[in-house]
């Protein structure tokens, strides 16, 4: 009779839909492998799957994929909290071509994501970007490289139509035809805020670019720490819009080097200030440009010399904020 019974309330349960099917769950730890992966797994350790997006859909809110093996791992959109760690396994990348995303990051207000040792390489027919952020709480990126991105061509493109945190950490964008880093908020009243540590960016349109977009309030804080901007076009440029009540932008430069470009650091934004300390402006055709009412400063203990506009004095800075 318990035998009997316990079946009929099986049966009924999986009539009602209560209980599921391996194919539905999501697990908290998935895995993906270029040697011996397939989509169709489950993406456990011993069963992974072959491509990020394929770990990504079964697995759960706020879970994580780990790399096991080199390879390439395909372009992926994220919709929730997600960390994907490649943790020297070897190189994890993506190619970029048809003007899309390696990554697109659309996790909602409340979205955490984390990326970890992926390298992104751009080979042409028709450009693309490497890492978009269209939504997101918190976006950290660690140890990663993006590379040879054809138009437009931004390495990492923050247009976040809500208030977010952007950290980058040790990682190298580099040979865009756009921006290596660029900061452009898409709505109003948005704080926006980036951390930018220990970061290589080469021969780029523009080295870091915070871009007012269409926001209006809000605010927009940038530090750039311990980093180089070499050799772009543009070495740190913060842009104004057309709105006239864009949001304020402070961009500080701390122990950085700003070396080779066309204009070292520069801003035609009234409501921005860039800010520079214990760095070197050195080599660049023009080491500084500030117009439409917009600011730059030195602390006094930069070095900025050799450059094409030289001999240059430091930017003033009246007091210290």
């Amino acid at each position: 009779m318990t035998r009997v019974t316990s079946a009929l309330v099986l049966s009924s349960a999986l009539a009602l839909g209560l209980v599921g099917t391996p194919a539905q769950a999501q697990s908290l730890r998935t895995h993906v492998s270029a040697a011996n992966g397939n989509d169709a797994n489950d993406c456990s350790r011993a069963t992974p799957c072959r491509t990020f997006q394929g770990a990504h859909d079964k697995t759960s809110a706020d879970g994580e994929i780990t790399v096991l093996d080199p390879g390439g791992y395909g372009g992926m959109i994220i919709s929730k909290s997600i960390s994907i760690v490649n943790d020297g396994v070897g190189e994890a990348s993506m190619l970029v071509s048809g003007g899309g995303n390696a990554i697109t990051i659309n996790a909602g207000a409340g979205g955490y994501v984390n990326l970890r040792g992926i390298t992104i390489q751009g080979i042409g027919f028709g450009g693309g970007n490497g890492i978009v952020v269209n939504s997101a709480f918190a976006v950290t990126i660690t140890d990663c490289v993006i590379r040879n991105l054809y138009p437009p061509g931004h390495g990492i493109l923050v247009q976040s139509t809500v208030s977010n945190s952007l950290s980058v950490t040790n990682t190298l964008v580099a040979d865009n035809a756009g921006s290596g880093i660029r900061i452009v908020p898409s709505g109003s009243n948005l704080a926006v805020k980036a951390t930018l540590s220990r970061i290589g960016s080469y021969n780029n349109h523009s080295g870091f670019l915070i871009d007012s977009g269409s926001t209006s309030g809000g605010k927009i804080n940038v530090s750039i720490v311990d980093s180089v901007a070499a050799n772009n076009v543009e070495g740190v440029r913060v842009v104004s819009g057309t709105n006239l009540t864009e949001a304020p932008a402070n961009v500080m430069v701390v122990r950085s080097v700003i070396a080779n470009n066309g204009v070292g650091l520069s801003t035609n934004r009234p409501t921005a200030e860039i800010l520079v300390t214990q760095s070197a402006v050195t080599g660049n055709t023009t080491s500084w440009s500030a117009t439409n009412a917009s600011f730059v400063g030195s602390y006094g203990d930069n070095n900025i010399n050799f450059n094409g506009d030289s001999p240059e004095p430091n930017p003033p800075l009246t007091a210290k904020r």
